[in-house]
């Protein structure tokens, strides 16, 4: 009754479409991810939803419906874990999310990315990852003891939420990925407890997200992502909004714009992974984008009391890692 009561509010012979009250998309995305309706009316809805922009209160619903039922992982530290989705994967632009991720890390907070192991032709994340050193987990027990030992997990959707995992496959038949793949980018293993870091698509998506996250009160890092992908362009940052229990704060101004950023030559798997060693190492500087970026992870996982501490870590730690690329070079 759910799934002919919504497509009664989305699909009108007047064109014009309804948005779901949260309630009703609460329970059509339940019904959807317990298996509850058949593939002719399943289709029909996904087909619906993704002729229109998603309203806040549809988000919220469909949230909510798959914050119940994806699996948990434990709290391991003080500091709010970061939580990173991965669903876009890069094409015209080097793949730099994995280095936002191994930087964290490296500061000790506990990051958890999730998505898919494959992106349509694109370069995942996953593969940049694997590029790198950091194998997908197989279990969420792995996933909880790689948090631990290294800071650092790669989840596949499927081990979160095979439903959902299965909803994002339908990509592939339907042409696109509908609504599964905006919920996912919320998804938060830990149950209100980590940072999340919501890349929008664009400033329209953004100003409906901006309402999602306050309207159940969430800690959440919201900016315009890269292809779909949660890390900021390297060459201009966009505006970067702090969610403190749904309360929004301004972190960073977005840079003027100047025409539209370049691609990047060299945005295949090899040279993106390439690209974030020279990084680590110290024998390349953070783009300065992206260490904005890094400081807002720190402030918002509360490893610093205000973003100007946050900044001076991330200078300090620049620095540190260029003091000591230098003295092995010399010692060489």
């Amino acid at each position: 009754m759910i799934v002919a009561r919504a497509l009664q509010v989305l699909v009108r012979g007047d064109d014009k479409a309804r948005d779901l009250p949260e309630q009703d998309a609460f329970e059509l995305f339940s019904a959807v991810l317990d298996g509850g309706v058949p593939e002719l009316e399943l289709g029909a809805a996904l087909a619906a939803l993704g002729m229109k922009r998603l309203a806040p209160g549809e988000i919220a619903g469909f949230r909510r419906a798959l914050q119940r039922r994806l699996n948990r992982l434990d709290v391991i530290e003080r500091v709010r874990a970061v939580v990173i989705p991965s669903y876009g994967g890069a094409h015209e632009h080097a793949n730099l999310m994995p280095l936002l991720a191994m930087l964290l890390a490296r500061f000790g907070v506990p990051v958890l990315v999730h998505g898919a192991l494959e992106a349509q032709g694109r370069v995942a994340s996953a593969a940049v990852l694997r590029e790198l050193g950091v194998l997908p987990c197989k279990s969420l027990g792995a996933a909880q003891s790689a948090l631990q030992a290294t800071r650092l997990a790669f989840v596949p959707t499927g081990l979160l939420s095979p439903a959902l995992a299965q909803l994002l496959a339908l990509r592939a038949r339907l042409g696109t990925a509908g609504c599964a793949r905006q919920i996912a980018r919320l998804a938060d293993p830990f149950d209100g407890e980590a940072l999340m870091l919501v890349p929008a698509d664009d400033e329209d998506e953004k100003v409906v997200l901006a309402a999602v996250l306050g309207m159940h009160h969430e800690h959440a890092l919201l900016f315009l992502g890269t292809e779909g992908e949660a890390y900021v362009n390297p060459l201009r940052r966009p505006a970067i909004v702090h969610f403190r229990s749904g309360e929004p704060s301004l972190l960073f101004d977005a840079e003027a714009p100047h025409g539209a950023p370049p691609g990047d030559a060299q945005s295949d798997l090899k040279s993106a992974a390439r690209r974030i060693q020279e990084v680590l190492a110290g024998k390349a500087p953070i783009p300065s984008p992206m260490s904005r970026l890094l400081a807002a992870c720190l402030y918002g996982a509360g490893l610093s009391e205000d973003l100007y501490q946050a900044m001076a870590l991330v200078a300090l730690g620049a620095r540190g890692e260029a003091a000591a690329c230098d003295i092995q070079s010399t010692s060489q």
